[in-house]
């Protein structure tokens, strides 16, 4: 008799609120990613291009750059080193619009344990993270260590983060460019409502002083399709006032103007090769980790 396939256990956000603590939900997360993608992921972050090599006969196709095939016709193969002791600093936008939850978790609470999970994934492959949590200003900031005791720090502050009326992306990304003195990583959690054009110059201050870059665009599904009804109002999370309307008479502009922005800011990361990756925040986050270090795996996009 054939065995039934294995169901993978997948981590939707309300089931990961009944867990715990955050050091304990990194570990679920963590566990529930390694099922996913059947082998270690630990090697995603801290890889990065040495050089090329001509092709071989027997090498492994999946390693050939096309884009130098395209320029000479000729195949050359990309090879990588490992980068020991990268340093990482995660930074969670606590401003008040990240408190909005079509379900159950909001928008900074889906944010916490996926920065928890990274934390502890970045730990156990021995290289040291920090956290920073910020709204107009840095509000915390927990130093970078590689031990499992950073992974207990960061847990506790995550949850003392509570939601702050402004946002300031640009400055904390202009502040943590003159911060770091060495090369690492900046990832970023954010919903980016904030002044588009700002926040890409800090993305731009970030990569001119060498820093890799990984931003996590944070959207609710209700942002994303607009699915309201009948006469809603509306209140600003952020901005003052409100307004009551008709969702259906306003949906078609919503979405285009949404299409335009996330358009505008994929773009721009991509100019600035920087790692974007737009999130639901209805999707089960072990899924969302997995398949972001695969691309990783894949691509080694390392800049």
């Amino acid at each position: 008799m054939a065995k039934a396939p294995v169901k993978l256990r997948y981590l939707d956000p309300e089931t990961l609120q009944k867990a715990g603590s955050l050091d304990l939900v990194a570990r679920q997360v963590v566990e529930g990613v390694r099922v996913g993608m059947h082998r270690s992921p630990l090697r995603g972050f801290s890889t990065e291009f040495a050089q090329h090599r001509q092709y071989v006969p027997g090498d492994d196709l999946k390693h050939i750059d096309w884009r130098v095939y395209g320029r000479t016709g000729r195949y050359y193969l990309k090879q990588y080193e490992a980068e020991t002791n990268f340093t990482a600093n995660i930074l969670l936008d606590a401003s008040s619009s990240m408190r909005f939850a079509s379900g159950d978790v909001s928008k900074l609470e889906y944010s916490k344990y996926m920065a928890a999970a990274l934390s502890y994934l970045i730990v156990e492959q021995r290289d040291s993270v920090g956290l920073g949590a910020f709204d107009g200003e840095l509000r915390t900031y927990i130093e970078p260590k590689g031990s499992m005791s950073v992974i207990r720090n960061i847990a506790e502050a995550l949850e003392a983060v509570e939601d702050q009326p402004r946002t300031d992306v640009a400055g904390i990304l202009n502040e943590f460019a003159r911060r770091m003195p060495r090369r690492g990583f900046v990832i970023l959690f954010s919903d980016l409502f904030d002044h588009v054009d700002e926040f890409l110059k800090g993305l731009d201050h970030l990569r001119f002083r060498g820093h890799n870059v990984v931003v996590f665009h944070m959207l609710d599904p209700h942002e994303l399709t607009f699915p309201f009804d009948g006469s809603v109002r509306f209140r600003g999370l952020e901005l003052d006032g409100e307004i009551t309307t008709q969702p259906k008479r306003i949906r078609d502009a919503y979405l285009a103007e949404l299409q335009q922005f996330l358009q505008q800011v994929r773009r721009a990361c991509e100019r600035s090769m920087v790692d974007y990756f737009l999130v639901d925040t209805s999707k089960p986050i072990d899924a969302v980790l997995s398949a972001f270090l695969i691309h990783r795996l894949r691509t080694k996009s390392l800049k």
